[in-house]
């Protein structure tokens, strides 16, 4: 076994994709993990804004608190009717796409793929502030420790989905765990010894006054409690039937912990009067004053944030894997952003998430506080046009109960449209302008890449006048076999079968087929193109049982060279679309790449590449 293999396990079978779905008890933490890690830091967000107008100004954390837990109701309400409208998992882009066009469709997919690298950097950040809380010696490697995080959370999701949910269960739990503990025991303080009195915090001068666009900032900051809300309705598809059902009743569950939390921490905040602090987090004060300092319940509450925290950025491991996939099928990403690897993940999606991830850790130096400021505008975007685009279906389709579920996303989309002008407003000098600046770059670019493979394609589409010549009659015992790799009917690959025919004795074109129900249209395709009879190449179409495309081929390639008889040599053709444009390259042949380097690094062998030339 290679040394990949031993660090990612064994292959799982595509047909075993079905075993990977998971359970509520295992889904929930999953999906989860960042909204429910957030109420470690979004009472702190709010609370760092407001310690701006003094001492006094801290007493609001507790009314934007209740603000926020009702916005988390309304968006919850509302994303449960997303599940109704598509239980095959309706994610903002899915929605907006089908129901207010692909090009609008283009802005929540980009703000969704900001907001996915942002959460998982904010978490593993915060993850690494709340160690350094206990450590004060770990403050000076937090981009370190930080990066280390990083690099165990994207190996636990390289190794696939159902292995990832075995780690993240028990952490996530140990933090919802912990935090009612905590809130149990500072009720039972305050009932028994403290007093229902909240303590005055300390005394901090006001830089600037106390009013409406302050309290609007620093509701804004707390509003990064909402973030990951709608990653079950994303991942319907990660639950075990009843899916919908399923998917639903978890997405409430998360609603009522996720607002229970944020609630209990706001609170105990404000009874104990704590304010924001450099060395210690909002969540360690309060677990010094409730347990004590240096206690074994503090150290079990910080490490089990740290680990939520840490665990929070699986949340974007599922989602932009799957977000960037969906845009590849769209044509607006590289097509190799769909491959799916032998664990049944999307891998490739998941090694630019880690990459763009630990650049914006070096770039922040592990400091949370300008992250926060933007990774909310991303999700409220998505949030607004996702609900948008909901009251459009329940509009023009109708169905059960559609009144009521079409005034419940419209009230949803115009709750998450006024916190996004909040957001915009309060935080745009504060670093939001970039994520404004930053979103109409990537629909360009999405756009872009969708335009060239247009291009590309209607380049390489066969001619009408195409004819693929017969061949000459052949002793099977002599001459030469042609194994033509066929990644898709083609003008590169056409030729590449007419070169092979030029050539060869006997012709074989191999397809590896990514669905087995596409088998017949295949052949049938094939049949009205080349015709039926000795004298034409066979088309072999191979099942994968693995998600790898390039095995199959290169297992039938050797099957043939082994019961080729002696004088017969095999020739491997690949066609290879040679296009004008150097960033095209990147579109195109990345599976033929792959190809030539699996087999020729298997053993020597005769290549034949057949290069064409589009515009």
């Amino acid at each position: 076994m290679t040394f990949w293999k031993r660090l990612l396990g064994r292959p799982l079978s595509r047909y075993a994709a079905a075993d990977q779905r998971l359970p509520n008890i295992q889904a929930l933490p999953i999906l989860a993990s960042d909204a429910l890690s957030s109420v470690a830091y979004a009472t702190e967000a709010a609370l760092g804004v407001l310690v701006l107008g003094g001492s006094a100004a801290l007493g609001l954390s507790v009314p934007i608190t209740v603000a926020i837990i009702v916005l988390i109701a309304i968006v919850v309400l509302s994303y449960r009717q997303a599940i109704s409208a598509y239980p095959d998992g309706g994610g903002s882009y899915v929605v907006v796409r089908e129901n207010l066009g692909r090009n609008v469709g283009l802005i929540a997919a980009a703000a969704l793929l900001i907001d996915y690298t942002l959460t998982a950097a904010v978490s593993l950040m915060a993850g690494t502030q709340a160690i350094s809380s206990l450590l004060p010696e770990l403050r000076q490697h937090e981009v370190s420790f930080a990066l280390l995080l990083l690099a165990l959370v994207g190996w636990a999701n390289l190794r696939g989905l159902k292995e990832a949910g075995r780690v993240f269960a028990i952490p996530t739990y140990a933090f919802v765990v912990m935090v009612v503990v905590l809130t149990l025991a500072g009720l039972k303080d305050l009932t028994f010894s403290h007093g229902f009195v909240p303590d005055p915090p300390p005394l901090v001068n006001a830089i600037e006054p106390l009013g409406l666009f302050l309290i609007l900032r620093a509701f804004s900051s707390g509003c990064s409690a909402m973030t990951g809300i709608e990653a079950i309705a994303n991942g319907v598809q990660v639950f075990q039937e009843p899916a919908p059902r399923n998917a639903r009743k978890t997405l409430l569950v998360m609603g009522i912990l996720l607002s229970g939390m944020f609630f209990a921490i706001s609170g105990l905040g404000f009874m104990y009067g704590v304010a924001p602090s450099s060395d210690l987090t909002v969540i360690a004060q309060i677990g010094t004053r409730v347990f004590g300092a240096n206690s074994v319940l503090l150290w079990a509450m910080q490490i089990s944030t740290l680990l939520i925290l840490v665990l929070a950025a699986n949340t974007a491991f599922s989602g932009f894997p799957r977000l960037a996939a969906m845009l590849a099928d769209d044509q607006c990403l590289p097509r190799q952003m769909r491959w799916v690897g032998d664990r049944l993940v999307h891998q490739n999606g998941i090694g630019v998430l880690l990459g763009v991830t630990a650049l914006i850790i070096f770039i922040c130096r592990g400091d949370t506080t300008v992250a926060v400021n933007l990774y909310a505008l991303g999700v409220f975007t998505a949030f607004t046009l996702s609900q948008l685009g909901l009251v459009k279906r329940w509009w023009q389709r109708h169905g059960n109960g559609w009144h009521g579920r079409l005034l419940m996303n419209a009230l949803g989309a115009v709750a998450t449209f006024v916190v996004l002008l909040v957001i915009v407003v309060s935080k745009f000098d504060e670093g939001a302008w970039t994520v404004v600046i930053a979103i109409p770059l990537l629909i360009w670019a999405l756009t872009r890449i969708r335009e060239r493979y247009r291009a590309l394609y209607s380049a390489m589409a066969l001619p009408v006048d195409f004819v693929l010549p017969r061949m000459e009659p052949h002793h099977p015992l002599i001459g030469n076999r042609c194994v033509v790799w066929v990644p898709r009917i083609s003008r590169p690959t056409m030729q590449a079968v007419r070169y092979a025919c030029s050539i060869a004795d006997q012709v074989v074109a191999v397809a590896v087929l990514e669905r087995p129900e596409n088998e017949s249209a295949a052949q049938e395709q094939w049949k009205r193109l080349v015709g039926e009879g000795p004298m034409v190449p066979q088309l072999v179409l191979l099942q994968s049982p693995y998600s790898s495309l390039i095995d199959p081929f290169r297992q039938y390639v050797m099957e043939q060279e082994h019961a080729a008889p002696p004088g017969v040599s095999v020739t491997v053709v690949i066609p290879v679309a040679i296009p004008r444009d150097r960033f095209d390259k990147l579109l195109l042949n990345q599976r033929a790449n792959v190809l030539y380097e699996a087999l020729a690094d298997d053993r020597s062998r005769v290549f034949s590449v057949v290069r064409s030339f589009i515009a």
